[in-house]
């Protein structure tokens, strides 16, 4: 078991006019075997949340604790907490030419095993993973995001999910640009790495529709910068519904 544990985090974004808070005192505690759904407006913190616990250099945290098994992990350097075992999916993913995917995924899986996988072993690992996410094969030679559709994307960091096994995985807007076919498959990919692995996760949408196939067993509404109500699955249900209205100038 896993304990990804957030207490009154604050963060601010440097900017030319000074630094803006956009964090303003986060409480959040994930498990393994765990989905949190992180909901709310345009705005409302949730990106920044994703990636100052990834440790991205433009965000600036100003108080507050994040530990993971408890280990400080804002003491951590961003390969650290890749090791330590989160894991960030991007809303936007970045490309890498040069790099084949085939080559990216085993690099990867060497840093955080502390050795190479096998490579009989390890390709066979890799068909059945792209096989899930009904990828083709010739998608392992291609450069890591360089002409990807959005689905394309998606479907890659899933199939990160999965074969690089994280404790907590922190999905940013995973449902941004996937049609309903797109939608199911990543879905279906990240119940199964929930499944298997016992992962936590923490999933960052605007949408109920992709909480129609992973289904949160706690919802978090965010709202300038905090969490402004919490509740089960019937929250989302209610957003749907109403929308965001109610929460804007909490």
């Amino acid at each position: 078991m896993s304990t990804l544990e957030i207490r009154g985090l604050e963060v601010a974004v440097v900017t030319e006019k000074g630094p803006i808070e956009i964090l303003r005192g986060v409480d959040l505690t994930v498990r393994s075997g765990e989905t949190h759904a992180i909901m709310g407006p345009n705005g409302s913190g949730k990106s920044t949340l994703a990636y100052s616990i990834a440790g991205h250099p433009k965000y600036t945290i100003t108080g507050g604790t994040v530990t993971l098994d408890g280990a400080n992990v804002l003491d951590m350097k961003v390969d650290e907490r890749a090791k330590a075992g989160l894991f960030l999916a991007m809303q936007y993913p970045v490309e890498v030419p040069g790099v084949s995917v085939s080559n990216f995924l085993r690099t990867a899986a060497t840093a955080l095993r502390g050795e190479a996988p096998k490579l009989r072993t390890w390709v066979g690992e890799v068909k059945a993973a792209m096989n899930a996410l009904n990828m083709d094969p010739a998608f392992s030679e291609r450069n890591v995001n360089e002409g990807f559709s959005g689905g394309e994307k998606k479907r890659h960091e899933i199939m990160q999910l999965e074969l690089l096994k994280p404790k907590i995985a922190i999905l940013d807007e995973t449902d941004s640009g996937l049609d309903v076919d797109a939608l199911r498959i990543v879905s279906e990919g990240v119940n199964r790495a929930k499944e298997v692995n016992n992962l936590g996760i923490v999933l960052i949408t605007h949408y109920t529709r992709i909480l129609r196939y992973i289904r949160p067993d706690f919802v978090h509404v965010f709202a300038n910068g905090r969490v402004v109500e919490e509740g089960g699955p019937e929250l989302a249900d209610k957003l749907e519904e109403h929308g965001y209205a109610e929460y804007v100038g909490s």
